[in-house]
């Protein structure tokens, strides 16, 4: 499979992504910290790629989406932001409505199966 359908295939799958260096629990960078911290504070669950681990994603990702730095967070299928997005977003109110109805829209699909 090429890296950009690995990518779409990703971001189809997963309502809430976070494209970022090392794991939540883990972070390997400040931005990708403040990142999945602030995705971690809106409560729900978020699916991560860590692109430490997948070079062929770290590099071909920011020409797909568009934007050149991690983390990257994908909601819906749509590039939200980085870093500096995220964090505002939260801190103004915006993410966790965000994070939450996409939550519950999957959610509510999944349980009418």
């Amino acid at each position: 499979m090429e890296t950009v359908d690995k990518i779409k295939q990703q971001i189809s799958e997963n309502p809430i992504l976070l494209y970022m260096k090392g794991s939540p629990k883990l972070p390997s960078c400040g931005f990708s910290s403040q990142a999945s911290q602030a995705l971690m504070s809106c409560g729900e669950q978020f699916a991560y790629v860590d692109i430490l681990q997948n070079p062929d994603i770290r590099a071909e990702l920011p020409k797909y989406a568009d934007w050149p730095t991690f983390p990257q967070l994908w909601v819906d299928g749509e590039l939200v932001g980085g870093c500096d997005i995220i964090i505002e977003m939260f801190q103004q109110g915006e993410l966790q409505p965000l994070v939450k109805q996409t939550a519950e829209k999957y959610n509510k699909s999944e349980e009418s199966e």
